[in-house]
């Protein structure tokens, strides 16, 4: 896998659709818009996913399916999930395609969760 990546996710004012939930509550067009990533990120196997390829430049396909207890065709289904919802990108190089988190997903995700103090 590749070295360590510093993907900056406190930043409120990029990429934010909307307040953050604990100020106010959510629209139905923004509940609509956001809900396909939380449910992208709802199963443990994408889940852990997303995690290892955020946390690092960029993941070989052929790195990710070592690290679970399924078959390759069902990992290969979980990252279409991730990438289908925005949460990750892939490129193509030759037989293997290699992820990377989108930055702008994860910021959308982290100003909506932040918790502002009273």
């Amino acid at each position: 896998m590749s070295k360590q990546a510093s993907i900056p996710v406190t930043d409120t004012n990029a990429a934010s659709c909307c307040p953050p939930l604990a100020v106010q509550a959510l629209s139905p067009a923004d509940a609509a818009d956001i809900a396909p990533l939380f449910k992208a990120l709802s199963d443990p196997v994408r889940l852990r996913l997303m995690s290892m390829i955020a946390s690092i430049d960029e993941a070989c396909v052929c790195d990710l399916t070592g690290a679970f207890d399924v078959s390759a065709p069902t990992i290969s289904h979980h990252l279409k999930v991730l990438r289908e919802a925005g949460l990750i990108v892939g490129d193509r190089r030759a037989t293997w395609v290699y992820y990377r988190a989108d930055p702008d997903a994860l910021r959308r995700l982290a100003a909506l969760l932040q918790v502002h103090p009273d």
